[in-house]
Order: structure tokens, then C-alpha cells, then sequence
């Protein structure tokens, strides 16, 4: 059995634990556990929204700003960035159409809602925008011609209503068809919703499986701000 040189050579540096007999094997495992980098699936590593951490700013951000994004999260966000800036001297706009299935209207979607106008975005939200008796449909019209940017929110609900082809799909629809979308996965996944609607899945946006609610709120807000 190889003896430690320690008593006599000292392993003052790496090199001098690198030449002993005895340490040797154990200074290279432990060199290589140390300096192995991230797996682009480490949970900080953001592998759904494409694998690299959050240390990046998009150029709309404002002096001060605290907000990171992924590489990935700013290339799917400028398009819409740039829309939104075309469409400034439009007036009466509202900042943000807000789609969502009906069971969420009291839930996740409220809590988006909420979060948002907290940060002084102005949304179209059909609990507070569709009067009782109104035609619901000329109602959402309204709201997606006057409105910067639709956020479609992604739940377990809303893939329910797009299989039965209620009004969620038909939003979409014109959502997709002005190519102001923004997908917020909550409690689902692209996978799930590839598979009832393929067009919209492929669609990047945000996820709170990478960050809560509150920082999706955060993003949208910066988005839209002019």
C-alpha cells in the first residue's frame, strides 16, 4: 500500500499532492468533481427556456433594473419588443390582453392580473372588461384590437377548453394571427401543449417551473413599458 509523503515533502500545493504516492489518485478525483461545469439540466441552469443560466439583460431594460433573463427568454421576447414599439403612437391601447380559461379566472389568472397591474400594466381581463349581459365574443374582439401584447395563460384548464374548441381557441386564433403572443406555461408543459395544439407549442414564452409568478409579472411589465 503507497505511503503518504506529507510527514517528510508536505502538500503545501496541488502539485505536491499530485506527486505523492498515496494522494495522487484522490487530488485528480477531486479536481475533477470540483471543476466539472453545470450540465446544461441543472435546475439553475434554465434547460427548458434553453439551457443557460439567468445573467442577461435585453436592451428595453431601464437603468436599475434588478430583472435576468436567459439568452433564450430575449430572443423569443424581442419580436414582441419590437411590435410593441411600432405600435406606440397608436393611442388608447391597453399594455396587455390577458387569455385564460374560465376556471382559472378566479386563480392563476387573477393572480397574473394582479401582479401585473401592481407594476402599473394596464390589462384586458374579461372578469372585470365583460359587462353582465354583453356579447361575449364582440367583447373579446374589442379587447384583442385595442390591446399591445396577448399573454396566453397555459394551465391544465385551458388545454380542457382548447380540445373542446371553446372560446380560449378562438382567442388564440387571432392571438396567434397578430403575432403578439406570449405563451405563460403554469402547471403544464410544451409537451402537453403540442399535443392539442401543435401552432401554439411551438411558441417559446415563460414558465413558472423557472421562476414564480411574481418574476413572469416583472418580465411582461418590462416588455411593455415605453
Amino acid at each position: 500500500m503507497a505511503r503518504c509523503t506529507a510527514p517528510v515533502n508536505g502538500h503545501r500545493t496541488a502539485s505536491g499532492a499530485a506527486t505523492c504516492p498515496a494522494c495522487s489518485s484522490r487530488s485528480r478525483s477531486y479536481d475533477s468533481y470540483r471543476y466539472t461545469p453545470y450540465s446544461t439540466h441543472h435546475p439553475s441552469s434554465g434547460s427548458s427556456t434553453g439551457g443557460s443560466a439567468r445573467s442577461t439583460k435585453p436592451r428595453w431594460t431601464r437603468a436599475g433594473s434588478s430583472v435576468l433573463y436567459t439568452p433564450a427568454e430575449v430572443r423569443t421576447l424581442t419580436p414582441v419588443r419590437e411590435n410593441v414599439e411600432k405600435r406606440s403612437s397608436v393611442p388608447d391601447l391597453r399594455d396587455v390582453f390577458l387569455c385564460h380559461a374560465w376556471d382559472d379566472r378566479t386563480g392563476a389568472a387573477k393572480e397574473l392580473h394582479d401582479l401585473l397591474e401592481s407594476r402599473g400594466v394596464t390589462v384586458w381581463f374579461s372578469e372585470k372588461d365583460v359587462l353582465l349581459g354583453s356579447p361575449l365574443l364582440r367583447e373579446i374582439d374589442k379587447g384583442l384590437a385595442k390591446s399591445r401584447v396577448g399573454i396566453v395563460l397555459v394551465t391544465p384548464a385551458l388545454l380542457r377548453r382548447l380540445v373542446g374548441e371553446g372560446i380560449a381557441d378562438k382567442e388564440l386564433s387571432a392571438l396567434l394571427a397578430r403575432d403578439l403572443l406570449v405563451p405563460v406555461m403554469h402547471n403544464t408543459t410544451y409537451e402537453d401543449l403540442r399535443e392539442v395544439s401543435p401552432l401554439l407549442g411551438s411558441r417559446s414564452g415563460l414558465s413558472t417551473t423557472e421562476e414564480p409568478m411574481a418574476g413572469i409579472a416583472a418580465k411582461l411589465a418590462e416588455l411593455v413599458a415605453l
